[in-house]
């Protein structure tokens, strides 16, 4: 099939500009590996992985595809170096960020031929990570799933175009062949995709949950504050309205059980815990109450996208939850998205007198 040549598929070495966003408990490596085999570039999401499981994920990784992939890691975790340094013995192309790396580290891992790109919610944030050294950036619109900002796609992207020179990866209501076309006809260099891969037959998440996404519209995500303590895109539930109706207190509560519950899954000490929410305390703008709500997030989404339990956890997705149907695979999902914006573009030419 026809292929669309961008500064990103030159940077990565893949075959089309479309990427899969490092989502927490979804992004594994049967979805890495499928969007990778498809040509796209798949992202492992390790922020909810031990150390140990993060090294069992790349290797099962690699055994599922033979393409270039990428893994996610929290900059502001303890043990961020470590895993910097899996990356880097284990070949792994691309190292993606939540929040910007220390210079230090995007130093280490661009010396070991690493691609760093980090995701960032405003130009500044672009400009930043740029002069740092970042090879590009994932820049996400408030359209978009799980932490998101209040502008849009469509504001946000160009502003973030106009600051810098490396590539930038739109992210953000992001689905189908006229969106990728719109970001390159912007200047983007690729897009980046979050609900629109866990919606296929390569994500694990149970099938059960899938079709709850499927019956939802586009009124149907909620901008929640009471998650995390920080703005988080998830679909409409009891829990999520209750939520929204409850006091400080019962989230504190909420918050301190899952600490809990989050240390006995990963096997994480009290000293990492306290160690990770002060370097949170340091590196943002979060207040300690906001801190100790982020137990709740890995939890709860593991509750409703690992466990299915729909009732007790939450569900991270964007607000182009709303326009899908189907279920594709990773492989028919990239190639109609290619193959359509290919054909959009085209139609654009045709315009020209």
């Amino acid at each position: 099939m026809s292929t669309l040549r961008t500064a990103l598929t030159d940077l990565v070495g893949v075959q089309h500009p479309v990427v899969q966003t490092g989502m927490g408990w979804v992004a594994g490596p049967r979805l890495v590996a499928g969007t990778a085999n498809a040509g796209g570039l798949g992202i492992l999401a390790s922020a909810t992985m031990t150390y140990d499981e993060l090294a069992a994920a790349i290797t099962k990784t690699k055994t599922l595809t033979d393409k270039p992939f990428g893994v996610n890691i929290r900059a502001d975790a303890t043990d961020a170096p470590q895993r910097i340094d899996l990356l880097i013995r284990e070949n792994v192309r691309v190292a993606s960020f939540a929040l910007a790396p220390k210079q230090e580290l995007i130093a280490k891992l661009k010396a070991a031929g690493v691609v760093v790109i980090p995701s960032i919610g405003a130009a500044k944030h672009a400009k930043k990570v740029a002069s740092w050294g970042a090879d590009a950036v994932i820049v996400q619109g408030g359209e978009g799933g799980g932490h998101t900002g209040p502008v849009a796609t469509t504001l946000l992207l160009p502003s973030v175009l106009d600051a810098v020179d490396i590539p930038v990866v739109a992210a953000g209501g992001f689905y189908d062949g006229r969106g990728l076309a719109a970001a390159l006809a912007y200047g983007a260099a690729g897009v980046a995709m979050g609900t629109r891969f866990l919606l296929t037959q390569e994500s694990t998440v149970p099938d059960s949950v899938k079709q709850e996404y499927l019956a939802r519209g586009l009124q149907d995500t909620t901008v929640s504050r009471k998650v995390d303590g920080m703005p988080h895109r998830v679909l409409n539930t009891e829990l999520v309205d209750s939520l929204e109706h409850s006091g400080n207190v019962r989230g504190l509560v909420a918050a301190a059980r899952n600490a809990s519950k989050f240390k006995a899954m990963t096997g994480m000490k009290w000293s990492t815990l306290v160690k990770d929410g002060l370097a949170m305390k340091k590196s943002g703008d979060r207040t300690w109450q906001q801190i100790i709500m982020a137990a709740n997030t890995p939890m709860l989404l593991k509750a409703g996208l690992v466990d299915g339990n729909t009732h007790a956890g939450v569900l991270a997705s964007g607000q182009v939850v709303g326009l899908l149907d189907d279920l594709p695979t990773c492989k028919d999902l990239i190639d109609g998205i290619v193959a359509d914006a290919i054909k959009r573009i085209d139609a654009l030419g045709a315009l020209r007198a």
